[in-house]
């Protein structure tokens, strides 16, 4: 696994368990998809990603899109 694949499979994650929680807890829970898909265009335009530097830490290789 690259770091590339790790982003996209950590916010994936991300996004489904505040979905479940958002149906099950409480609808607030939806600002964390929201905050899940900003991230990810922010990091679309700018390539900064703070999770693909924690990635990069941890001694994953580096992908296409992240460096």
């Amino acid at each position: 696994m690259n770091i590339d694949r790790a982003v996209l499979a950590m916010a994936g994650t991300m996004i489904l368990l505040s979905l479940a929680l958002a149906h099950f807890v409480s609808p607030w829970w939806l600002l964390l998809t929201a905050f899940v898909g900003l991230n990810m265009l922010q990091a679309s335009f700018t390539g900064f990603c703070p999770a693909a530097i924690i990635f990069a830490k941890l001694g994953l290789p580096s992908g296409c899109a992240f460096r």
